[in-house]
This record gives structure tokens, C-alpha cells and sequence, in this order.
């Protein structure tokens, strides 16, 4: 072989391997671990008094972005779209440590293996074989360890909570319950994923965006939609997005003088609608002509990112309280106003894992917890929940 050949083909193998994801190793101590997330969690519980008791189940969710959906519970490693099992083993323990993305089994047999999810994909590793990557797993995501913030391994298990919710390059509120996406939680998926460098994995889907609306409730085109559309092509493009101008064009039925009013969850909300539109205008450095309405908008709270000198407060302190059914299943609604006021009723539930959750939505579509558990359809109950997960991510990794 020439020398030239010799080179080229010794550059080649260079190249392939450093295409090769480098594998993680086995964790050393996952019960250390474990015990260091839950410690954090208790501190979390402290601060935040208002609990729920959720149904402990036992699993974790592998497949974060656009990589394969997976479901560790009970030995098995399921497909989470499908139900099929792509591994099981006969395990005498297991530990899942939910801010290593980590689930640690020791066999009846006494091997030991560990399901591990990092920047790279969902490894199966075991002492004397060879890392294996899980097929459809293969794709780059951040994964910051937050090491330097108090609730580091909160954010971390939050994150994976936004980021699981990531499917087909759709941000969705649940993958399981929820087929299409909400510009509302996806806006704040998409806060969270801009902190982290994780604003690729939903690029392309927020370039196709041509309706300014989601239509997610009973197809009803909802006032505050213009907004988010508008801050999410920010994300990632500007003025020149067709979904721009198709946004401006629309905001003409709502307007009623200074501000736009419309439905939101089947209700009137401008102040809310029109902090949500001069926040998309701001973003997208737009022209601005509109002025918040100064009246009390019980959804005003909710919108914690800018304008809060422009909040009109209640007659009664009781009608600014969401009330304890809609703190309990809807928890995303109590965290934003916790980010509003610098409160802290916002629920925390008593799971390792997840810790975000919704239940009793009207458009969600529960067969497809079938897979985790039955009783959750009968209770639609769905966790993680990406819009919950992110408020909560959002407040605690502000209040450093």
C-alpha cells in the first residue's frame, strides 16, 4: 500500500471515531446519588409547604428530544409508544436515580446493569461487556449539571421533564396524553430550552409554524396565541417568518381600542392577551402601539415575564387564589403566580419521580397512559407534565 493510501484511509478511521459517541461509564455509587437528590427534594418540601400525594409507581421515562420513547418499570424496558418490551431482566434491585437519568439493576443472577440516558443517547451498560447505545437513541441534546445552584439536581430531573416532552421535534405537554402542541406550554418549554442550548431540537417546527393559532380548544382561535407565536419564532428566526405577518393580520378581530381582547380557556382575559402580544412585538423588536388594559384579569398573574407594574389587583384577596382543585390538578397555574408574586403555593408532589404533573384535562387523551398504568386513565392523571416542569424550572433556577 502507497504511503498516500496509508494516509487516507488512517485519516478515515480517525474521522469514523470521532463520529463515535463516547459511552458513559458505570456510575459508582447510585445510592449515594440517590440519597443526595432526595435530600434536595426534602429541602425543596420545605420550602414549598403546599404537597400532594401522588400514586408511586416506579419508573422512568428514557428518550429525551427527538430520540426513541422508553419506559423503564418493573425489569422491563419498554417502548413507550407501543407498549413492546425491548428489554427485561430478572432483578433482584433496582434504584432509579432520576438527576443521573439513571436506572441501576442488580440481577437475580448478580450482574449488574445500568439503563443510562446522557448527551450522547440511552446507553445499556455492564461490568465485562461492551457499552451498547439503544437504537433510535442516537442524537445530541444538552444536559447542564446545574452544578452550582442549590437545587441543581431538582433542575436537572425538571429539565429531562421539559425535554422528554420533545417528540418528533414537537413540544407537546405530554407525549403519551397530548398529539399536537400548545403554543402556550410550548412557549415555556422553549424559556426553559433557551437557557440550556436546547432551542435546536424544536427549530424546525417552530420555522413550519404557519397558523398563529393551535386550535387545541375546540378549535377556537385564542387571543393570547398571537403572542407566543410571535416570541417563539424569536427563538429562532425574526420579522421575515410568514407566520409574522399572518400574526399581525389576525390581531385585527381582537382588537378593541388600545388592547386586544378574545377567549382564552373559553374565557375573556385582554390583560393577559395583550401582555402576551407586546411581549411576542418586543421579542420580535416590532412596533408597539398597545397598551395594557388597567383592570383586573384574574390570568394576569399568570403572566410573570414582563409588565408587572401594569398589574391591577383584586377587589376580594380571596379572587386571586386559584382554587384548591385547580392548585391540585392543574399545578402549572399556582407556580406562575408563585413567579408573579414571589409566593410559594405552588404544589410539589411526594415522588422522586416525576415531579410535574395535570389531571382531569378536558383535551387530553388518556388511553395512552395505558401503557404506564390503567388506573392512571381512569384517573387521568398524566405526569410529567412539560408546562409544570418548566414554571417549576424557571422560578428555582431564577432564585439562585
Amino acid at each position: 500500500m502507497s504511503l498516500r493510501w496509508f494516509f487516507f484511509f488512517f485519516l478515515l478511521t480517525l474521522s469514523v471515531s470521532a463520529q463515535k459517541p463516547l459511552p458513559p461509564t458505570l456510575h459508582p455509587d447510585p445510592a449515594g446519588a440517590l440519597a443526595d437528590y432526595q435530600k434536595n427534594l426534602a429541602q425543596l418540601r420545605q420550602q414549598h409547604p403546599n404537597h400532594r400525594e401522588l400514586p408511586n409507581l416506579k419508573f422512568f421515562l428514557f428518550g429525551m428530544g427527538d430520540r426513541l420513547k422508553l419506559i423503564y418499570r418493573k425489569g422491563r424496558l419498554l417502548n413507550a409508544l407501543t407498549g413492546n418490551i425491548e428489554e427485561q431482566w430478572h432483578v433482584e434491585e433496582e434504584i432509579i436515580v432520576p438527576s443521573e437519568y439513571l436506572v441501576h439493576l442488580t440481577l437475580t443472577d448478580g450482574q449488574t446493569i445500568q439503563i443510562r440516558e446522557d448527551e450522547t443517547g440511552v446507553w445499556l451498560l455492564q461490568t465485562g461487556r461492551r457499552p451498547r447505545l439503544i437504537p433510535g437513541t442516537r442524537s445530541r441534546v444538552n444536559l447542564p449539571r446545574f452544578a452550582n445552584h442549590p437545587f441543581g439536581p431538582i433542575l436537572r430531573v425538571l429539565h429531562q421533564e421539559v425535554l422528554i416532552n420533545v417528540i418528533n421535534g414537537r413540544p407537546v405537554p405530554n407525549f403519551l396524553v397530548y398529539f399536537k402542541p400548545s403554543y402556550r406550554d410550548a412557549a415555556l418549554m422553549a424559556m426553559v430550552m433557551r437557557e440550556t442550548n436546547n432551542l435546536p431540537l424544536i427549530h424546525d417546527w417552530i420555522m413550519a409554524i404557519r397558523d398563529p393559532f393551535d386550535r387545541n380548544n375546540r378549535g377556537i382561535p385564542e387571543a393570547d396565541n398571537l403572542g407566543e407565536v410571535l416570541f417563539l419564532v424569536s427563538l429562532v428566526s425574526d420579522k421575515s417568518h410568514p407566520a409574522v405577518q399572518m400574526v399581525l393580520d389576525s390581531v385585527k378581530q381582537f382588537q378593541k381600542g388600545a388592547y386586544i381582547v378574545g377567549k382564552t380557556n373559553n374565557a375573556e382575559h385582554p390583560v393577559f392577551q395583550t401582555k402576551w402580544l407586546k411581549y411576542g412585538l418586543k421579542s420580535l423588536g416590532l412596533p408597539d402601539s398597545y397598551t395594557i388594559p388597567k383592570e383586573y384579569d384574574s390570568y394576569s398573574s399568570r403572566f410573570w415575564m414582563d409588565y408587572k407594574s401594569e398589574y391591577v389587583a383584586p377587589v376580594s384577596v380571596e379572587d386571586k387564589k386559584i382554587d384548591e382543585t385547580s392548585g391540585a390538578n392543574y399545578p402549572y397555574l399556582a407556580w406562575a403566580e408563585d413567579h408573579f408574586y414571589k409566593g410559594k403555593r405552588g404544589m410539589v408532589n411526594n415522588l422522586d419521580y416525576p415531579m410535574s404533573w395535570e389531571q382531569q384535562a378536558s383535551n387530553a387523551h388518556y388511553p395512552g397512559l395505558t401503557v404506564l398504568d390503567k388506573e392512571f386513565v381512569k384517573q387521568k392523571l398524566a405526569f410529567p407534565h412539560a408546562w409544570h416542569a418548566a414554571e417549576m424550572f424557571l422560578l428555582l433556577y431564577e432564585d439562585k
